[in-house]
């Protein structure tokens, strides 16, 4: 089997209501549509949802890099030879990430039809039956993100994550207002998204938070900053998961060395697709570090991508991909059943594409031959 044609889809899905994190609001995400083509007949999807602030690249960028370099370098190649493709890219740009994950999934979506079996079969077998939802919070005042909340519970959640990451005084009131209207056994998770910038302000914050049972903190601080992360952990029985400063495996060996979280957000889109994302689960399962597999808000492709992962690794314990549910269109037919998220059996990504959907968000394309 070898990659004949890819096919690229620059795509907006526009969002039910705007998606506010600590750095940016979202009115509609903007996301690159990958279809590979084999001399086989067999088709494969992938996805890429770049993002400046944490995986460096932009919408543009990433469609220019596919189109003129990492789509016609991995044309003629078999997309079963995950390695060697990867190793391929890796030798012609340095990075970009977003890009890389989108050929990455395409790859193992077509080799999952091609051999008959769902994608986590290919990566370690099925492990988990099924992962809870957690129902995510964008930034808003403090009434009304425990409203919010207080309309999820009724529809079935029982986990938020909170947006937080502006000025500590509103954020700890957004906090302590969702957990008094939710009550003190629904689990909640703080995502700071490096709003908190450094350790002083973290700690500032955190000593606020102490007494809401918090299940974790998530990147309190700037990624690149592991020492202050160490420095907090210290300081807090708070549980701190790193998100934004977690990209590849060299930074995963310095948490491990250094020991500077007690969980870790892996995302395909910042290292690259499933097969990296399975090597980071690897060496934190040797470390003894949890992790969850987390969002970019990806469609249907990039979530189902993530789920493969997350279902197949014993040390995967949580999930947080709800960019389906977020959408007002969408791609492909990802199922939920909140509160939890059941794959399906079908081989590859078990996602069908609508056609027409994707060409009424489609901005522009091109297909690569």
């Amino acid at each position: 089997m070898k990659i004949t044609s890819i096919h690229l889809y620059a795509i907006h899905l526009p969002l039910d209501q705007p998606f506010t994190v600590s750095y940016n609001t979202y009115h509609e995400m903007p996301s690159i549509i990958i279809k590979i083509e084999t001399d086989q007949g067999i088709s494969g999807f992938g996805e890429a949802v770049p993002d400046e602030f944490v995986t460096g690249e932009t919408f543009e960028s990433t469609y220019q890099l596919l189109k003129q370099t990492l789509a016609p370098i991995v044309m003629g190649q078999n997309p079963a030879a995950f390695e060697k493709i990867h190793d391929i890219m890796n030798h012609s740009v340095y990075g970009m990430p977003a890009a890389k994950a989108a050929i990455d999934i395409a790859c193992f979506d077509a080799t999952g039809k091609k051999l008959g079996q769902p994608v986590y079969q290919l990566i370690g077998g099925r492990f988990h039956d099924q992962f809870p939802i957690t129902h995510v919070l964008s930034i808003a005042e403090s009434e009304q993100m425990a409203e919010e909340a207080l309309s999820m519970i009724k529809e079935g959640y029982n986990s938020f994550k909170m947006k937080v990451g502006t000025e500590v005084d509103k954020d700890v009131e957004r906090i302590k207002a969702v957990r008094n209207r939710v009550g003190p056994k629904v689990a909640i998770r703080v995502d700071v998204n490096q709003g908190w910038k450094n350790s002083a302000t973290a700690l500032t914050a955190i000593r606020h938070l102490k007494d809401l049972n918090i299940d974790w903190i998530e990147q309190p601080v700037i990624a690149d900053d592991i020492d202050s992360m160490v420095e907090i952990k210290a300081k807090t029985d708070i549980p701190l998961m790193i998100d934004e400063g977690l990209k590849g495996s060299k930074e995963m060996r310095e948490i491990i060395q250094k020991r500077a979280a007690d969980k870790v957000n892996i995302k395909l889109m910042k290292c690259g697709g499933i097969l990296p994302a399975i090597k980071l689960a690897h060496q934190a399962e040797m470390a003894g570090i949890e992790c969850q597999v987390g969002s970019m808000v990806e469609s249907s492709v990039g979530s189902a991508a993530g789920f493969h992962v997350a279902f197949s690794q014993k040390i995967i314990t949580s999930v947080e991909l709800t960019g389906p549910l977020k959408f007002s269109q969408d791609v492909g037919n990802l199922k939920y059943d909140v509160p939890f998220i059941r794959l399906p059996e079908q081989p590859g990504l078990g996602v069908d594409i609508d056609e027409q959907t994707l060409q009424r968000v489609t901005k522009f394309q091109d297909v690569i031959t």
